[in-house]
């Protein structure tokens, strides 16, 4: 494996980078195995542009009296050159499932879109979500 310029490796022609991390929990416990999962999920955003400088994940379960169950929140910022890329994510546990797990992949599954948009923008490709004509 070639070391990449951003501390990743080059493995099967697919770039593997190392993206900075900070994550803050907020109104819950850190976690070992989250945090491994946010700097997973940072990570694979890589591979669809080598421009990110940073990210940012506030992880936050807020009590609130009015909801019954937890409401897990994820804020994703990624610090890119000119406008960062920010999705705030909040679910409600409507299922009886309190997995902040399918709330981290939601938020980054977004983020990936927003990625995706704003890489295609500045190739001056359309938007893929737009009709052909």
């Amino acid at each position: 494996m070639k070391p990449s310029p951003k501390g990743g490796d080059d493995c099967g022609g697919q770039k593997l980078v190392t993206i900075p991390v900070q994550i803050t929990f907020r109104h819950m416990d850190s976690s070992p195995a989250v945090e491994t999962r946010v700097r997973e999920l940072a990570n694979h955003l890589g591979v669809f542009s080598d421009r990110i400088l940073g990210c940012r994940v506030v992880l936050d379960s807020p009590h609130r009296h009015q909801h019954q169950g937890k409401v897990f929140n994820v804020k994703v910022q990624l610090t890119l050159p000119g406008e960062d890329v920010v999705v705030d994510m909040e679910r409600p546990d409507r299922d009886g499932h309190e997995d902040v797990y399918v709330v981290l992949r939601d938020a980054f599954d977004a983020a990936r879109r927003q990625l995706q948009t704003r890489m295609a923008t500045l190739r001056n490709e359309p938007n893929r979500h737009e009709k052909l004509s």
